[in-house]
């Protein structure tokens, strides 16, 4: 029996006082981004992760990067994983489960998620250098925080060696988008909710 759903495109709109964001996401899309935003490395990783899922992924975001980058870049990914829960409904007939090993040039990462309903990270990296240009390495971590909580997610992200800080942040995000994709896909062997409660929460 082939599971039917809706499609699953959702939009979140987020304003603080720090931020201005709108985000839509397309969970069966072909991988096209459009991409508004002031941290321009956060926007190369988004670009990556969304080709290489197949996600479409619409961003509008201001932010007080006059400050510094961490509250965009936080609020972005609170709105890419709210987006995220909201696009897969009730998470029938998702396979749940997705897990990547990729290697991106000298570097090789791990991703593997659980769409549990439970959001928590598991981060082990070590990088080379705390920056990438003007970008802050210790913001992907904060990203991939703001991200698991509020899709809830459990997210284990481990970099297994590397030595070009931009080549292992890169292989994540790349690997981040191809262990979604495998995780939201459909199983058409699968006509229910996949957790032995019922309910995936």
């Amino acid at each position: 029996m082939k599971v039917t759903l809706s499609k699953r495109i959702s939009e979140v709109k987020r304003k603080s006082l720090e931020t201005d964001i709108v985000l839509k996401i397309n969970l069966d899309g072909k991988g096209s981004s459009h991409l508004q935003l002031e941290v321009p490395f956060l926007r190369h990783m988004l670009d990556s992760f969304a080709r290489h899922g197949f996600f479409d992924l619409e961003i509008k975001a201001v932010g007080d990067v006059e400050i510094d980058d961490h509250h965009t870049v936080e609020d972005i990914g609170i709105c890419l994983g709210m987006a995220v829960k909201e696009a897969l409904q009730d998470k029938r007939g998702i396979t749940r489960y997705g897990s990547v090993i990729l290697p991106m040039d000298e570097s090789l990462v791990r991703v593997a998620m659980d769409c549990s309903g439970r959001g928590q990270l598991i981060y082990k990296t070590n990088f080379e250098q705390e920056k990438v240009g003007l970008f802050e390495v210790n913001l992907v971590e904060e990203f991939f925080k703001a991200f698991s909580y509020h899709a809830g997610i459990t997210l284990h992200i481990n970099v297994l060696y590397g030595k070009n800080t931009h080549h292992t942040i890169e292989g994540i995000f790349k690997a981040f988008g191809r262990t979604l994709d495998m995780a939201c896909r459909i199983e058409n062997r699968r006509i229910d909710i996949p957790s032995a409660k019922g309910i995936i929460d």
